[in-house]
């Protein structure tokens, strides 16, 4: 599939006639008309509890956005006929999987349903559509990540990785770590914004669970987009190597304890590495920082180094929760994308209520962690919802964990074999919410 080709695909048959049996309407966005598109920018703010948007924002957003595939439903007989009662926004990135290949993911954004229009089943329509419409097109996994952790499990989305969220007493801490070479400077925002896009693309693709990224991402972490609040706050560093080029990029904002100046909480919005030295040296910058007693971080991976370069670990508070939900269109095509940590073979039978995963697969890895996929009629040894299996599918959550939650069933010893196959390379993450 071409770039933008996702936004031409007709909607959903069956969603469409679900919608109109409520006495709504579902429509494709036109993304070039600014009246409309604007209006459905407005309902997606409703929909998260934000402010409405002014004009220069109303505008950035159109041009970090319009490339979505966009969807609407619609009251033609509300006061507002032209606001949107439900969004989604959707379109094909890039997930990079175990051993460092990619395979296209449909992206699923921007999901709202106003709370005047609720218990309708539109969201089931808006998602299943979505699914459906991904499967036609040959696209073998959809992904999100979630405001909600309760609604997508019903769609057969799972759990793929988790983040960590970090409050750090940095005199406590003491800096332990490595002290790399190189140096780190202060950039303004414009450049930082130009620096992140070929430096993530360097990094996504050895790291499971990371996805292609977008210009208007960049804006947004960098506080560069028009009209946005707080961005004069946001700073700039980068870490670069003896040879000058950049390996790493840090964003962050200070705010003040108004009684004492020596203690302002440091707020890390974003960090990309590419090395380890540039790891260790921005982390080093952000704890030591001047006039700083607490550092706070969110989105950061549940196995982050920092954690051993600080002399008292307790000094860090760290919360884990689910972020990046994944949801297998195609078994094989799916499967036979990533590499494995362990040989051997296992027939699975994948249950999926909307029929597009459903199937028994015989899953066989060679000793190079690759993997040949085919439908089996053999009786299936482990049996498992497409939703664990887009949980294990990177290796964030073990395949023993799901069969002790009873999330996976079979025999203990396929039970093995899955479970050292689905073994993590890599601790799968994703740094930023799409």
């Amino acid at each position: 599939m071409t770039v933008h080709d996702w936004q031409s695909l007709p909607l959903d048959i069956d969603s469409g006639e679900a919608i109109a049996r409520t006495g709504l309407d579902y429509r494709l966005v036109d993304t070039s008309g600014a009246d409309t598109f604007g209006d459905w920018l407005q309902a997606g703010n409703r929909g998260f509890h934000a402010p409405d948007s002014g004009e220069e924002q109303l505008g950035a957003a159109r041009d970090a956005l319009a490339y979505r595939r966009t969807t609407g439903v619609y009251d033609a007989t509300g006061p507002n006929p032209t606001w949107p009662v439900a969004t989604t926004g959707s379109w094909v990135s890039d997930l990079t999987l175990p051993g460092g290949g990619g395979i296209p993911m449909w992206a699923i954004s921007n999901v709202t349903v106003a709370p005047t229009h609720r218990r309708r089943g539109i969201a089931r329509a808006l998602l299943e559509g979505e699914l459906r419409t991904a499967a036609a097109a040959g696209v073998p996994i959809a992904g999100l990540t979630v405001t909600e952790a309760t609604i997508y499990g019903r769609f057969g989305f799972g759990a793929a990785t988790s983040v960590t969220n970090w409050v750090i007493e940095t005199e406590r801490a003491r800096w332990v770590g490595p002290t790399p070479e190189g140096r780190i400077d202060f950039i303004d925002r414009e450049r930082a914004a130009a620096e992140l896009p070929a430096l993530h693309e360097r990094v996504r693709r050895s790291n499971p669970g990371e996805t292609s990224a977008w210009t208007g991402l960049w804006r947004r972490i960098s506080g560069t987009m028009a009209g946005q609040q707080d961005a004069s706050k946001i700073r700039a560093v980068r870490y670069a190597d003896a040879s000058g080029r950049t390996r790493g990029v840090a964003l962050y904002r200070l705010s003040g304890d108004p009684t004492d100046f020596t203690k302002h909480e440091l707020t890390l919005i974003y960090l990309l590495t590419e090395t380890a030295d540039a790891y260790a040296a921005l982390w080093r910058f952000v704890l030591e920082h001047d006039l700083v007693d607490i550092v706070r971080a969110s989105m950061r991976s549940i196995d982050e180094p920092v954690r051993w370069m600080i002399a008292d670990q307790r000094a860090a508070t760290v919360t884990v929760r689910d972020h990046h939900w994944l949801r297998v269109l195609d078994v094989p095509r799916t499967l036979m994308a990533r590499r494995y940590a362990g040989a051997g073979e296992c027939v699975i039978r994948v249950t999926d209520a909307l029929g597009l995963a459903d199937g028994t697969w015989m899953l066989r890895v060679d000793d190079n962690g690759e993997a040949k996929v085919e439908a089996s009629t053999e009786p299936a040894t482990v049996t498992l919802g497409v939703a664990a299996l887009g949980s294990i599918l990177l290796g964030g959550v073990r395949a023993n964990t799901m069969y002790a939650a009873g999330r996976i069933h079979g025999e203990a010893s396929a039970i093995a074999v899955l479970d050292r196959q689905f073994g993590a390379l890599e601790t799968p993450w994703l740094g930023f919410t799409y």
